[in-house]
């Protein structure tokens, strides 16, 4: 019998089940990765991120303005304001002629 280039013993293409293969490890990696990988999972968890970004970005704004204010006295504003109003009387007062 004569011998058959690129067929085994039984009668399979070497060609053929190199293909098989070539295309397997190909479609191993990409099953792999996404066997790997909750798509589910991952969009809540960017979702969580967006909540706590907007979150933080809120408390940020809040904690500003209470330091702002309790650096702030209103009783000390005010009294200010009635002695410059004084004042600004008592200048207009003295260049009516």
């Amino acid at each position: 019998m004569a011998k058959q280039t690129n067929k085994t013993v039984s009668g399979t293409s070497t060609q053929h089940v190199k293909q098989q293969n070539a295309q397997a490890s190909k479609n191993n990696f990409g099953t792999e990765f996404g066997s790997e990988t909750n798509v589910q999972e991952v969009k809540q968890q960017n979702a969580q991120a967006a909540a706590n970004k907007s979150q933080n970005a809120q408390a940020s704004k809040n904690n500003f303005g209470t330091e702002f204010a309790s650096e702030t006295s209103a009783q000390e504003v005010r009294q200010q304001n009635a002695q410059a109003e004084a004042k600004k009387n008592q200048n207009a007062g003295k260049y009516q002629g």
